[in-house]
């Protein structure tokens, strides 16, 4: 099956994403910047389209992009991807990725999470700031739960903790046939 993973990132985590999917599903990866300059035929002849973007505020960057084309790729195995630095197992994760897709969305497509990390050292200096100063504010917090006091740490400083199996969901579902 031809798949195209397009993909937006700002420190390297979802890019390493990609490529892992990339090299799993023997597709072919762009980044959004490449795929906006593309014409409308670039991704007629490809049976399944990836989006990958990193998690900011709840939401995943420029997934728009890829959203306002799932009418029009709805006959494809579509897939979105976010990529961020909460543990998989939070339940605020499955919140957002429920809430990256509508009800219509979710006929067509479907969202996935891979816990990423965070990279200071990579980033721009507005998000730099917002989380450091997110990081302090968890952590400061008079009556914060212990998960929240250590998300608090675990986010004041740079870590990796980013995996291959976090594609294997992805992948399992890329390679279902897609129905007619």
């Amino acid at each position: 099956m031809k798949t195209i993973i397009v993909y937006s990132s700002q420190t390297g985590f979802t890019k390493r994403y990609a490529d892992w999917l990339a090299q799993e599903l023997g597709a072919e990866v762009i980044t959004l910047a490449e795929a906006k300059k593309q014409n409308s035929g670039y991704f007629d002849d490809a049976e399944g389209i990836i989006y990958g973007g990193w998690a900011m505020g709840g939401k995943i960057v420029n997934s728009e992009w890829f959203t306002q084309r799932i009418q029009e790729w709805k006959g494809k195995k579509l897939a979105l991807f976010c990529v961020g630095a909460s543990p998989n197992e939070l339940p605020e994760v499955q919140t957002s990725l429920y809430n990256a897709l509508t009800d219509e969305e979710r006929k067509y497509a479907k969202a996935f999470y891979c816990q990423g990390g965070i990279a200071y050292d990579k980033m721009k200096l507005p998000s730099k700031l917002a989380m450091k100063a997110f990081a302090a504010m968890v952590r400061n917090k008079k009556d914060a739960t212990e998960q929240e006091k250590t998300m608090g740490e675990m986010i004041s400083h740079s870590y990796d903790i980013s995996d291959r199996k976090y594609i294997m969901p992805i992948v399992e579902y890329m390679r279902v046939t897609v129905q007619p």
